[in-house]
């Protein structure tokens, strides 16, 4: 996956999350989905840095890869 595709995945899950957030009213399988999409959204920003890291620092950005839910949830902003 190169830089264009984690933008449009990225792009793509913004928009889905931002029309689950319209209305005022959620439901539990809709609160699920919100979180599912934070944590993708997470980790494809995650990836997209390490990406943007490897190719300043001459290395491979296709060594990069998407790291576990887990990891990224524990990063400071």
């Amino acid at each position: 996956m190169d830089e264009t595709d984690i933008l449009s995945r990225i792009h793509s899950l913004v928009d889905e999350e931002h029309k689950l957030r319209e209305t005022t009213e959620h439901t539990e399988e809709q609160r699920t989905r919100i979180g599912e999409l934070e944590a993708d959204l997470d980790q494809c920003w995650d990836l997209l840095r390490q990406r943007r890291a490897k190719r300043q620092y001459d290395e491979n950005p296709d060594e990069a890869q998407v790291r576990p839910e887990s990891t990224v949830e524990g990063y400071l902003q």
